[in-house]
């Protein structure tokens, strides 16, 4: 595996470095060194004078990607980032499910990572972890990622970052549509249209998408339906407004272990997603109010095994969550260098779950699992100061109320030195953590009422150079989690059986890197690599992660090829941990045949290696996509 490793790594980078001597001239795209990002400071804000890290992926590097999800294209380019995955297409959830997002060992799935579209909180108001399969591409304009605790903005799940999906727009005034549509291995189907409209002060985007697969396993089916729809108005030069809803629904099959295979394993599941923002933007001043709602409706059975002598399910799980919230912040200027912000956030969560049993003796009838919703408020102050053109200071506190565990205080600091010929050093230290979730306290054995929330320091020391007219960036972050009351589920100290307790610890180390140069207007390379050391391993971070790839472009045709190496990947913990190694190199091209027709093709896996992500769910081998995509 190694030598293919290498082999793929000797096919694609020499050769792209073996151009960049052809050609350095001035026709270079200079991407320019103010990159905004909203993610760390609420407001638009140059990244050099943050103390955090945000990793940017714009909407070309989305469409290049061409992917019908989000997640394929963040694990290739944010270092520390990896999410699970189980076959060709679909996350689903519950038992065997894929999707799970983590963040330098911190998991989504434990409600440790928190996943926003237009930095309101997306995740299940029961369960407390991201729908990963309502992320879709179709959503996203561009992708902010935070590494490390973003709580005193976000408040209790951000504890280890960040995903913020900023969602898409009109900038200039016409009507644009736009149609992909793809066929590829194991009858996968993707398809994608797209209207965006501006007149004046209006703009409006509207999506519909269909992706469907048999999957590369007997029953692994997965079928998605979504929609989304945004509208927005120009109410003044310095005030604006919008309102937008997303809803997927998808229905899906998982086929239990390759040891253990299981028959109707179903689920069906719909999300939706609904917001209202009013925004001001003047020169020494900016900020918005903001009401949203999700919601998801979830159909489970959970299915049985023939071989083990099970017989069908005679209930089915189904469960009703929601999740509502007011956010308004406003910052100002109130002198040269400085910016304040304060913030004031609500949220109300939670739901109900029961199982509805269709046969046997309850048949007809209904079990109660859980029915609770519960609050939490918070304010908070970023203040932010420049110090001449060298130094910026950072510092923050939320104060955050929770209706059943109590208050919080979570405070931040940091610092950004720029240098002189673009270097730029950062440190931080931050404060993360959770409240404890509706499921470890209420539904199913071994859950408490009593948990306390998961907390946690991040510390962090970055290191950034841009030159060559800058067309070559590099970076490197060192950090160090010290975490503390992690949830655990242990033997009852009080009695028989277990007990979900606050005895669990965080002692995570790590470097990150990243190189990307733009060799000319034809070239593009980059790469990123990631180290995590876990005193603790838990399942779905890997101990190393390097990427590496190379984009061309000229006249009708754009080819990018990419290699990913993953080692030191937990499958299983314990007494018997199993860890994978394994390396991806995949292929994405197109041919422009018309301005307004495109020719596309995605190959995946190419070096056709055996490998599991999930435990006993082995990945397909090499697959492929091919397709067309309209432009009017």
């Amino acid at each position: 595996m190694i030598r293919r490793f290498f082999i793929a790594c000797c096919v694609i980078l020499p050769f792209a470095v073996s151009i960049s001597a052809e050609e350095t001239d001035a026709v270079a795209v200079n991407r320019s060194l103010e990159e905004l990002v909203v993610t760390g400071t609420r407001n638009e804000t140059d990244v050099r004078h943050l103390s955090q890290t945000v990793s940017v992926i714009d909407r070309k590097e989305i469409e290049q990607g061409l992917q019908p999800s989000l997640l394929p294209v963040l694990t290739e380019q944010v270092p520390g980032l990896f999410v699970t995955s189980r076959g060709v297409m679909g996350y689903g959830v519950s038992d065997g499910a894929a999707g799970g997002i983590s963040l330098r060992g911190l998991s989504g799935g434990s409600a440790q990572l928190m996943v926003l579209i237009d930095g309101h909180p997306q995740y299940a108001g029961i369960f407390g972890h991201p729908i990963s399969d309502s992320y879709q591409s179709l959503l996203a304009d561009r992708v902010e990622v935070l590494r490390g605790p973003a709580s005193v903005l976000y408040g209790s799940n951000a504890m280890g970052g960040v995903i913020n999906i900023v969602t898409r727009k009109m900038r200039e005034d016409g009507v644009k549509t736009d149609l992909r549509a793809g066929y590829g291995s194991y009858n996968t189907l993707e398809t994608e249209l797209t209207n965006r409209v501006r007149k004046g002060r209006f703009s409006s985007v509207v999506s519909g998408s269909y992706n469907r697969t048999d999957g590369h396993r007997d029953n692994m089916q997965f079928e998605q339906y979504g929609g989304y729809a945004k509208l927005g108005y120009d109410l003044t030069a310095n005030w604006n407004t919008y309102a937008d809803v997303n809803v997927t629904h998808f229905n899906a099959s998982y086929p239990g272990p390759v040891s253990a295979p299981l028959l109707e394993g179903d689920q069906r599941i719909t999300r939706g997603v609904a917001s209202f923002a009013l925004e001001n933007r003047y020169e020494r001043t900016s900020g918005g109010l903001s009401f949203f709602y999700n919601w998801g409706k979830h159909w489970i059975n959970d299915g049985y095994t023939p071989g083990a002598g099970e017989s069908p399910q005679d209930g089915r799980f189904n469960s009703f969550d929601d999740m509502m919230g007011v956010s308004f912040y406003q910052s100002a200027q109130f002198f040269s260098g400085n910016r304040i912000t304060f913030g004031f956030d609500w949220f109300r969560y939670g739901g109900e779950a029961w199982t509805e049993y269709i046969k046997g003796e309850n048949a007809g009838t209904r079990s109660d699992l859980v029915d609770k919703r519960e609050n939490e408020v918070a304010g908070y102050v970023d203040l932010r100061q420049d110090i001449g053109s060298w130094l910026t200071l950072n510092a923050g506190l939320r104060v955050d109320h929770h209706s059943r565990v109590g208050t919080e205080w979570v405070p931040q600091f940091g610092a950004a030195l720029h240098l002189p010929e673009n270097v730029e050093l950062k440190a931080s230290a931050t404060k993360g953590f959770r409240y404890p979730i509706l499921r470890e306290m209420y539904m199913f054995p071994p859950q408490n009422p009593d948990l306390q929330p998961e907390s946690m320091w991040n510390y962090e020391l970055a290191f950034s150079h841009r030159l060559l007219d800058n067309r070559l960036r590099y970076g490197l972050n060192l950090f160090y989690i010290d975490g503390k009351n992690l949830i655990m589920t242990l033997p009852n100290p009080n009695g028989s059986g277990m007990l979900n307790q606050n005895s669990g610890k965080i002692d995570n180390a790590g470097v990150e890197t990243l190189v990307a140069y733009r060799i000319d207007h034809r070239w593009s390379v980059d790469a990123n690599y990631s180290y995590l050391h876990m005193k603790n391993p838990v399942v779905a971070a890997p101990e190393h992660k390097f990427y590496a790839g190379a984009n061309f472009s000229k006249g009708r045709w754009d080819v990018a090829s990419g290699v990913q190496y993953i080692a030191g990947l937990y499958t299983a913990v314990g007494d018997n941990p199993v860890t994978e190694n394994f390396v991806l190199w995949n292929v994405r091209g197109s041919f422009r045949v018309a301005e307004w027709l495109l020719i596309w093709l995605r190959g995946e896996n190419l070096l056709a290696q055996r490998y599991e992500i999930n435990a006993s769910y082995p990945m397909p081998k090499a697959t492929f996509t091919g397709g067309v995509s309209f432009s009017l």
